[in-house]
């Protein structure tokens, strides 16, 4: 996968982990397969927008808010 998979996973990582949610956990909250959400954390899937938003609304941000950790 290319870099932004990688990037987007890395962020979705740092922003779980501060939340203080398991992967299993937060692979709930987003209503996938834990196994599913590693590679999603690893950068290894191309995700639809549909799985973005799931991820950033278990988050409790806004799509704004979430994209800006992307460019840091």
């Amino acid at each position: 996968m290319s870099s932004i998979e990688k990037k987007f996973g890395k962020v979705v990582r740092k922003l779980r982990e501060r939340k203080g949610y398991s992967q299993e956990e937060f692979a709930d909250l987003v209503e996938t397969e834990r196994s599913y959400y590693g590679g999603i954390e690893r950068g290894q899937h191309n995700l639809t927008l549909q799985k973005i938003e799931r991820i950033i609304k278990a988050l409790g941000m806004r799509w704004s808010r979430f994209f800006k950790y992307m460019d840091e």
